[in-house]
């Protein structure tokens, strides 16, 4: 089976690639094709994360091998992305925070003699500069920013 894939990088104006990619690729695999797609270096460190119909952040799903229990490199595109689970995002540099959201727009069958992963649209030029995003912890109720209560967050 063959995701189609929209990628759509959080910034004012509409930058997006589509792409098709093996659903038996891994997190990681579709890791690096976004990052080869947008022209990024593959030098940063990135997460994919869970969420919902709204975009909800949720779990991160680490592509670092902090904890062989939670690190989701090696775990496969149809183990997490199906019909009921058609939506993620991306987070690409944690000290830039370029922020991406994945949604599968098509389950399709692989077209002879075509290789995968495979760019089928491009849109827009990625900015100079990253936009000014601020990470929200996932755990907070209330997703809206309160910097008077940081009892949430560890400080180090």
């Amino acid at each position: 089976m063959i995701l189609r894939i929209r990628t759509i990088l959080d910034v004012n104006d509409d930058v997006i690639r589509d792409i098709e990619i093996e659903d038996d690729s891994t997190l990681e695999d579709l890791n690096i094709f976004i990052i080869k797609s947008y022209g990024f270096k593959e030098k940063e460190m990135a997460s994919f994360f869970k969420t919902d119909e709204n975009w909800k952040q949720g779990e991160e799903m680490n592509l670092i091998e902090l904890d062989e229990k939670k690190n989701f490199s090696k775990k496969t595109l149809n183990s997490i992305l199906n019909k009921s689970n058609k939506r993620l995002i991306f987070i690409y540099d944690f000290l830039a925070l370029w922020t991406f959201f994945i949604e599968v727009i098509e389950f399709t069958q692989p077209i002879k003699n075509t290789s995968y992963p495979n760019l089928i649209f491009s849109k827009g030029k990625i900015p100079k500069k990253p936009p000014n995003n601020i990470f929200i912890n996932s755990k907070k109720k209330d997703q809206s920013e309160n910097f008077d209560d940081l009892s949430d967050y560890e400080l180090y």
